[in-house]
């Protein structure tokens, strides 16, 4: 009898506090404030924390760009988890998320590029991450066709900044910059199809320890048609397509093995000179600076390209074909901010391989904070338009004119 009387007062609770449920109030949890806090100075924002969260580059916001057109932007990070063109480790295919997860704390205290004096995050324009090209792995052929096709659907499309004004496009048309999280060095080749849709032949700066221009017969042979194009030859095939500008590329960083001095010849016929990574002793960063400048100039569109293992293994150890001597995260991220001013349409950073880090994550961390780089060079130059590229050749100018004023101050401390 009583379990009886205490099941009917138990019904009856409920139902009384259902009946009421209309005229209940809802918790929303904490305030929007207590998880994303305004920073003073530049309006940036910081977040909760660096460790919590999915994984998009810098802590962007991320939108499916390829399942749909309406998110517009200026910069978009894409990711392109290719790694079946590798000659020696494969791994790349982990790149994306890697780097992903190595450029978390990029904006910890706001984001704010204290040598290059800008705030890529908090700009003129919009910056996203697009998340990844669906990539597969057991056809190259139509992985690569995937790559050019992900990439071109995103570069063709209207930006969300300056889209009706004139751009350096072949077509007049402003369009947006997509930077390629890789995958090895192989997605290069659909990346330059894609970009010359938009642009026609262009230059392109090349960070790297290998040439990339053998002729496939010296690289691994060419038992099939596929298998002639890979980590090592896409520069050869870009060239013969006519994807690049005649002898305005540049390589910088070189130091591999050939087989034999050939190999040299070869690359002057793909159109590109080259800077040894030893140069530095000699040049210092500032002198590989000033050669790249004047390679690729200041008016035309450039495309830039990054290999990681232009890095010294014991600052990225995590590539598919590491060379030892090779430059140190400071030096490579000083030549690229001297690279102000260059008219950089699109970047790619390629052979990141996270199985090989360390538990530090040095290899994405180095791979993340070069493209925090890059995209600052981006940010800087404004919008592809023609009307920017005065401001851009004279920011460049200005740029260099700082550089000397340094060294000058510096000669003379050395006097002193």
């Amino acid at each position: 009898m009583l379990f009886k009387a205490l099941t009917l007062f138990s019904l009856s609770g409920a139902a009384l506090c259902h009946g009421d449920h209309e005229h209940q109030t809802s918790f929303s949890g904490p305030h929007k404030s207590l998880w994303y806090n305004t920073l003073p100075g530049d309006g940036g924002t910081q977040a909760d924390s660096v460790f919590s969260g999915i994984s998009t580059f810098g802590r962007l916001p991320y939108f499916p760009c390829l399942a749909s057109d309406e998110e517009k932007f200026d910069i978009a990070f894409l990711g392109a988890p290719f790694d079946t063109g590798t000659s020696y480790r494969p791994g790349a295919r982990f790149g994306p998320s890697g780097i992903r997860q190595g450029s978390r704390r990029l904006n910890l205290y706001g984001g704010y590029n204290v040598p290059m004096a800008a705030n890529p995050f908090n700009f003129w324009g919009k910056v996203i991450d697009c998340g990844d090209i669906p990539v597969t792995s057991y056809d190259n052929a139509y992985a690569i066709q995937q790559i050019e096709d992900g990439h071109n659907t995103l570069l063709m499309r209207s930006p969300h900044t300056a889209a009706h004004k004139r751009g350096l496009s072949k077509h007049g048309k402003t369009l947006p910059r997509i930077i390629t999280l890789g995958g090895d060095h192989t997605i290069t080749l659909p990346l330059l199809r894609s970009v010359n849709k938009a642009y026609g032949p262009i230059s392109v700066v090349h960070f790297d320890s290998h040439l990339d221009t053998w002729k496939p017969k010296v690289f691994g042979g060419a038992p099939s048609k596929q298998a002639a194009i890979n980590h090592g030859t896409y520069f050869y095939h870009a060239s013969q397509e006519g994807l690049l500008a005649n002898d305005t590329n540049i390589h910088a960083g070189i130091r591999t093995t050939l087989s034999g001095p050939t190999d040299y010849d070869n690359d002057g016929y793909c159109g590109f000179t080259r800077i040894e990574a030893r140069e530095i002793d000699t040049l210092g960063t500032a002198g590989i600076i000033s050669a790249i400048r004047e390679r690729v100039g200041t008016k035309n569109p450039v495309y830039l390209s990054i290999d990681i293992d232009t890095l010294d293994p014991a600052f990225a150890p995590a590539t598919g074909t590491p060379e030892t001597g090779g430059w140190s995260t400071r030096e490579l991220r000083t030549i690229i901010r001297g690279l102000e001013g260059i008219n950089f349409v699109a970047a790619d950073i390629v052979e990141v391989a996270p199985a090989y880090d360390t538990n530090a994550e040095l290899t994405t961390m180095a791979a993340a904070d070069t493209l925090f780089e890059v995209m600052t060079l981006m940010v800087k130059r404004g919008p592809l338009t023609v009307e920017g590229l005065g401001e851009s050749e004279q920011e460049g100018e200005a740029a260099e004119g700082e550089k000397e004023k340094v060294q000058d101050a510096g000669k003379g401390a050395q006097e002193l």
